[in-house]
């Protein structure tokens, strides 16, 4: 009630349980239908009703919604002895994504049944997860795991992979040069132009992992950078 629509639920993300003692000790927080309970390097959820147990009537809203309330864009225009610049920014801002962890788990078969095969690894997973040698209970990614029964308890919706969703791109950037008529009518042509112009050439935003465009998933296709030259003759 009162909340904006695309808000999502999830459960608040403490750290990483440093060690199974931990884990042990903590609330209960069983997820997987196999009973497994957590290990060190998993997920440390919040107790929100503080029953000693995680369950769904620990999950509240949290982030903004999915759907941007925020979408905006302007451009500008310039002009100076024949050179002109032009260009368009895009961005949103008031969103959030979640990082879809089943689709960018390392080494655990993707939900999506056109991709065969166990995910790739992303390179900031790879340089910091938990591992026995490394207890980071901050690390990037919690421990690594060969099934989605063995991690379920780092696949819940939670904070841990809340991410800020706003950005601002340079959309297009073009920059053209007119020739001089005086030596345009030479040639019998009353304007010539050249240009050259990219599109999606830079995104300021808090996500560096990859395009915030893409949301959760890491492994979508990205958004490509474009490059054009041409010239315009008009006889």
């Amino acid at each position: 009630m009162g909340q904006p629509v695309n808000r999502y639920w999830g459960y608040l993300a403490e750290r990483l349980f440093v060690d199974d003692i931990e884990a042990a000790n903590s609330p209960i927080q069983s997820f997987s239908n196999n009973g497994r309970l957590p290990q060190g390097g998993d997920i440390k959820y919040k107790d929100l009703n503080e029953d000693g147990r995680i369950d769904y009537l620990d999950q509240t809203f949290i982030g903004y919604p999915t759907v941007p309330e925020i979408v905006y864009g302007f451009g500008l225009s310039s002009g100076y002895k024949g050179f002109d610049l032009s260009a368009f920014f895009q961005g949103q801002a008031r969103v959030s994504f979640f990082v879809d962890p089943q689709r960018v788990s390392p080494f655990i078969q993707s939900p999506d049944p056109y991709i065969y095969g166990n995910t790739q690894v992303i390179k900031e997973f790879a340089d910091d997860h938990w591992t026995e040698a490394n207890q980071n209970t901050y690390a990037t990614y919690p421990r690594l795991g060969v099934s989605r029964n063995v991690i379920e308890n780092n696949l819940q919706n939670s904070t841990w992979w809340l991410r800020n969703g706003a950005f601002l791109r340079i959309k297009s950037l073009e920059l053209g040069y007119t020739i001089p008529a005086n030596f345009t009518k030479r040639a019998w042509i009353s304007n010539a132009r050249i240009y050259l112009n990219g599109l999606n050439l830079f995104t300021w935003s808090a996500f560096k992992t990859w395009d915030p465009e893409q949301g959760g998933n890491g492994f979508a296709y990205p958004i490509q950078k474009v490059f054009n030259i041409g010239i315009n003759i008009n006889l």
